[in-house]
């Protein structure tokens, strides 16, 4: 099959995976919402979401516009790229926001169905959590797959003067700006998701639970709504963009560096290398639609399990998919850079990839549960107080990089073995292929927490808030392996685009003896802390503001706190709204314009910088997430009755530690993972007018 043939099943797999999308969310709207106290909640949650989220893209229409223009003013004179390179951002921008919104608006109908589908059973209820959070997962795959084929498509067609490679080479070039799109949303989502989130959620907790002694999601609580609405913007259109851009990053990686090496070692020219990504990419999307009929459980069963066979189940179908097109699509022996390999070495490259998805999920997910020794550890500190659970909370996040780096080390080794930088390439995007249900599993997790506070806000009752629970421990669980692949994948993608960038350029060797290089290097080692200070004072200015306002309504509103008083959760709302908005700008703009300041300065000195940020942004983001999630589950692990339960001593310590661990784990430590990709996408768009 001709190679243009072959990649126009690829885009029919985007549109499959829209379809489902749309079945799903139409069957989970037709799902009872509740009583009309369930609604009432439901529509405050709702209303705050989508409201963020419309303003919040009105900014970024403005960022996307001017870089668009920017960017193809600089390329219209370039003979190895073209203007529509500006095209490609405000596609990668627009499907990187179109998954946002439909993924959010669906998950704010899907909390409240989950919490009324509670009142019958475990498994109505997961089933509705979960189809919600496909939604997200399968916008995501859908809209990449479907705008990155779409565009190659027309591209291929649109450079075609002959000369076969080269014009490949330029199809593929101009497509790195969709991939420049896709980082660029992600990183203000992240950011300005995670400031919104978490400023609520320190309000609530800090007046709430330790000055008012109030429980959680109590509806007395002034910023309970604004928590929840964080749960969406942060975790469900945050996680969605952070994975969206990933997805799409691994593509476009493999893409630059397959076109750069496509010369069959004794042969003519083949485009195989660049078309094994694409069709690997749309059977991923195929493969991740038939797992999710495998998320089932019975009443009395484990709802992590079910998710479990779905997640794993799909990696495993996806490593024979993978050898089966691995041996079809490529033929005989490749050399990039000077390694060889063939069909079964980029196979072995995509089972490292996964295995190494796979383990870094699991080690942080035992660094951060409440059933394992380090979450416990620090519960157990929490006796002497806040100071000694915050020491322990430190000295688990920074242990906690050990093992995840000895993982990314080997799975980095055997792909570079296997298939070269190629294989690098390939590994993560095999991390990235069954994306589908990764992330609708992980976007389960949010809706199962609003679900839960639904329950409480609506008073539903013990056993409704017993399975809203089970269903909120599982979605912990699967965060915290979601985290894991984010970081696994982040650092994989960023290597594969700093090799396509690499490659573009000429830059073979990074000399450390280098001044420049060296000077680099230090620059980018620094952003990391630098971008994580920014981030982490936004979540304390406005917090402080939050923290005011809850106090204010305490005290200023009668009768709130007997119950007999309503609160302005509307004030709460607008508080986190318009800090996140204002506090996203500074951040996302330095990961931007750094990269291009100092590649037009020095090639070699940008080479230093991305290899500086990468090594130092992948540490400081399993740190932070890591010590954040061990710091909430510690908390979890005291309210569930040890070290004197709720109330005590040790309770309050862990709430302090908490608090401290928030902006750690939900705004500065997943946005890291968008910082070293999103520099890494800059230098590689920019690659062509450095030359």
């Amino acid at each position: 099959m001709e190679f243009r043939q072959m990649t126009y099943l690829v885009p029919i797999c985007g549109v499959a995976a829209l379809v489902f999308a749309w079945l799903r969310s139409a069957w989970v709207i037709k799902q009872e919402a509740g009583n009309e106290k369930m609604a009432e909640i439901a529509q405050h949650i709702s209303e705050g979401a989508m409201a963020f989220l419309r303003r919040e893209y009105r900014v970024l229409a403005i960022f996307v516009i001017v870089a668009a223009s920017l960017l193809s003013w600089a390329n219209s004179g370039n003979p190895a790229s073209s203007a529509l390179i500006g095209v490609s951002l405000v596609a990668g921008a627009f499907c990187s926001a179109l998954a946002g919104y439909f993924g959010m608006k669906i998950a704010t109908k899907a909390n409240v169905r989950t919490a009324a589908a509670a009142r019958k059973g475990l498994n109505p209820a997961l089933h509705i959590a979960f189809s919600g959070g496909s939604v997200m997962g399968f916008c995501v795959v859908g809209l990449g797959t479907l705008g990155l084929s779409g565009l190659f498509l027309v591209y291929t067609r649109l450079f075609d003067s002959g000369a076969a490679q080269a014009d490949l080479l330029r199809a593929v070039t101009v497509l790195t700006g969709f991939s420049f799109g896709a980082s660029a949303i992600a990183l203000f989502a992240r950011v300005g998701g995670g400031i919104y989130t978490k400023a609520a959620d320190i309000g609530a907790d800090l007046v709430g639970k330790l000055e008012a002694g109030i429980p959680e999601d109590d509806p007395r609580n002034p910023a309970v709504i604004a928590d929840n609405v964080g749960d969406n913007v942060g975790d469900v259109a945050g996680m969605g963009a952070d994975l969206f851009e990933s997805y799409v990053g691994s593509i476009v990686g493999s893409l630059v560096l397959g076109v750069s090496a496509t010369t069959l070692a004794g042969e003519s020219y083949t485009p195989a290398l660049v078309v094994l990504p694409l069709v690997l990419a749309g059977a991923g999307v195929l493969v991740s639609l038939a797992a999710t009929f495998l998320v089932r459980t019975g009443e009395g069963g484990n709802p992590a399990h079910a998710l479990d066979r779905g997640t794993f189940g799909a990696a495993g179908v996806m490593l024979v998919v993978v050898w089966f097109l691995a041996h079809r699509i490529l033929e005989g022996t490749y050399v990039i850079a000077g390694t060889e390999f063939d069909a079964t070495g980029v196979f072995f490259a995509t089972v490292a990839g996964l295995a190494g998805g796979v383990a870094i999920g699991l080690i942080t997910q035992y660094y951060t549960s409440e059933a394992k020794k380090p979450a416990q550890q620090i519960a157990k500190d929490s006796l002497t107080g806040a100071a000694t659970n915050i020491i322990s909370g430190l000295a688990t996040g920074m242990r906690s990089t050990a093992l995840p780096v000895v993982v990314l080390v080997a799975a980095i080794v055997v792909a570079d073995q296997q298939a070269g930088l190629y294989g690098i390439a390939i590994a993560a995007l095999g991390m990235l292929s069954t994306t589908g249900i990764q992330l609708a599993v992980d976007a389960y997790g949010p809706i199962a927490d609003n679900a839960g506070g639904i329950a409480q806000m609506s008073a539903l009752g013990a056993e409704v808030r017993a399975r809203t629970d089970k269903l909120d421990a599982v979605g912990n669980t699967t965060a915290a392996i979601g985290k894991g692949f984010a970081i696994g994948s982040a650092a994989l993608t960023a290597l594969a685009l700093f090799a396509a960038f690499r490659a573009t350029v000429g830059l073979e060797v990074i000399d450390l003896a280098n001044a420049r290089v060296m000077g680099g290097l230090f620059i980018g080692a620094m952003l990391p802390f630098l971008f994580s200070s920014m981030a982490m004072r936004a979540v304390g200015r406005a917090a402080f503001k939050m923290i005011e306002e809850v106090r204010r309504q305490f005290r200023e509103i009668p009768g709130l706190m007997e119950g007999t008083g309503q609160a302005d959760y509307a004030k709460c709302v607008d508080i986190s709204t318009q800090a996140a908005i204002r506090e996203m700008v500074a951040p996302g703009l330095m990961a931007v314009i750094v990269p291009v300041v100092v590649g037009f300065y020095d090639t070699a000195a940008l080479g230093g910088l991305l290899a500086g940020v990468t090594s130092s942004g992948v540490l400081m983001a399993i740190f932070m997430s890591n010590a954040g999630g061990a710091w909430d589950n510690a908390k979890k692990f005291i309210e569930a009755g040890a070290h004197g339960g709720k109330g005590s001593d040790a309770h309050k310590a862990s709430v302090v530690g908490d608090t401290v661990g928030d902006p750690f784990k939900d705004t500065a430590g997943p946005s890291l993972n968008i910082l070293i990709k999103l520099m890494s996408v800059v230098a590689l768009v920019i690659a062509p007018l450095l030359v």
